[in-house]
């Protein structure tokens, strides 16, 4: 009996810090810019538990840029690295000088989970929209793993729903699970149980989900999979890689 009050112990103790859910964040410090006066905004990349609103430590990513109407510019030159206590954290101002939607996306570089025994690579990505041109909200970055959105992910009121659909390899996963993250700088519902900081959902037999956002502000939804490539762990042996598609949604109140 004295072994498995220490076993419950122990579990109750682990069970809460396993259960945070990684996210790669790539957050614009607007979704819009209408106004040629203010058309630079600051996109911070991070790697973190957006509703408990801790953060972890991410090397300089693979990739970072910026794809305007199919063109890609490369701005992983452009990063500057913050420290936040312990942790590295990236930013990067931008100027926005045409019309058009801006999709910022990141290939962060492969992190370690000793805890689940595998490796994460979230492909991410957000969109700010330029001087009301809209084209190009929907278009596919090209990663492995990628969420193509079917609602236009800007000009949205809490409320409203995201709809979008899952690619693996270019070709859509049925059934695909999203899971769901609100970025709570707010720092709502903090006493609610661990179920309430990410939703979960299924896509349907095409890879589309649907999802109503019910508060304004940055909303990720993660599409995650296991990758084919298996890479060195610390302790010698290969290690399955979760390759996961984000993308970051942004709505406002309606008052």
């Amino acid at each position: 009996m004295r072994n498995l009050c220490i076993s419950f112990i122990i579990l109750f103790v682990v069970v809460p810090s396993v259960v945070l859910a990684h996210f790669m964040v790539v957050q614009p410090s607007a979704p819009l810019v209408m106004d040629q006066s203010k058309s630079t905004v600051t996109v911070n990349v991070r790697f973190a538990h957006p509703f408990e609103q801790g953060l972890m430590d991410s090397d300089l990513p693979v990739q970072f840029g910026v794809m305007i109407n199919g063109e890609k510019t490369n701005l992983l030159d452009k990063l500057k690295k913050v420290k936040t206590g312990n942790y590295r954290t990236y930013t990067v101002d931008y100027q926005l000088r045409r019309p058009g939607d801006h999709i910022f996306y990141v290939e962060p570089a492969p992190y370690w989970e000793p805890v689940e025994e595998k490796f994460i690579v979230h492909y991410t990505k957000a969109l700010v929209h330029g001087f009301g041109l809209e084209e190009g909200w929907d278009d596919l970055v090209g990663f492995p793993i990628e969420i193509k959105p079917l609602t236009r992910p800007y000009g949205l009121w809490a409320g409203n729903v995201f709809q979008g659909q899952v690619f693996l390899m270019g070709k859509p996963v049925p059934y695909a699970e999203i899971e769901i993250a609100y970025d709570n700088k707010p720092k709502i519902a903090q006493n609610a149980s661990d179920p309430f900081h990410i939703q979960v959902i299924k896509a349907d037999p095409n890879g589309v989900f649907t999802y109503a956002m019910p508060k304004e502000g940055w909303w990720g939804f993660a599409a995650l999979e296991e990758g084919d490539e298996k890479k060195m762990a610390p302790d010698g042996k290969r290690k399955v890689v979760e390759i996961g598609g984000l993308i970051w949604v942004h709505c406002s109140a309606l008052k």
